[in-house]
């Protein structure tokens, strides 16, 4: 190898733009399963466990429970308890979590355009209207 293609190799594996712990993190908590979903369907303001399970098909209540607690510890996700009777809890996104609204619909785009749905047309995707 060359001095050159060296010195290329070595600022490849030195360049801080290549790997950003922050960006990883922040990839593997939105991308998690269901994760995304959530907090999507919780864009349009605080909603309630059985709401969010109506809202997300497939996921189970198991599931909503513990990604709502890690969207919690992350702060992204507020938890309010309703006084009742009967008592109630409702979610919503905190500061934080609202703040990745542009970062979701932006997503929702790039699917809209590029993301094909087993039985899907290119017709039918492209006449979607979400978010």
């Amino acid at each position: 190898m060359s001095k050159k293609s060296k010195a290329e190799a070595k600022h490849k594996q030195d360049d801080p733009s290549r790997f950003c712990p922050k960006f990883h993190h922040a990839v593997e908590l939105i991308g998690r399963r269901w994760s995304g979903a959530i907090l999507n369907a919780m864009l349009p303001g605080p909603q309630c466990f059985n709401e969010l399970l109506s809202v997300v098909p497939g996921l189970s209540d198991r599931l909503l429970t513990e990604r709502l607690r890690e969207l919690e510890s992350e702060g992204l996700v507020y938890r309010n308890v309703l006084p009742g009777p009967p008592v109630r809890v409702s979610y919503e996104m905190t500061e934080k979590g609202k703040d990745l609204e542009p970062v979701i619909r932006s997503l929702q785009e790039w699917a809209d355009r590029w993301m094909n749905m087993p039985n899907e047309s290119k017709t039918q995707r492209g006449a979607k209207g979400r978010i």
